[in-house]
């Protein structure tokens, strides 16, 4: 029954707090979205933006690596 009382505190505790009014961390997350908010509205330079990158590997990746497993040798030409 210990157990149980001590694995339910916590839970008690949270919900005493949010029953009370009181969001435990909501100052944090407060602060984290400002600054997303802020980071957000900051303008950028027309010089700033890049055109796209080229792939960095050429290697055969998804459907392709399927295809050349699955290829095999052409039937021989006809007579």
């Amino acid at each position: 029954m210990l157990e149980i009382l001590i694995a339910a505190v916590p839970l008690l505790a949270l919900l005493a707090s949010l029953l009370l009014g009181h969001y435990p961390g909501c100052e944090a997350v407060l602060r984290l979205s400002e600054r997303i908010r802020d980071r957000g509205r900051a303008p950028r330079a027309v010089s700033a933006i890049r055109p796209p990158r080229p792939p960095r590997s050429f290697a055969a990746s998804g459907g392709l690596l399927i295809a050349f497993g699955l290829a095999q040798r052409p039937p021989p030409p006809a007579p």
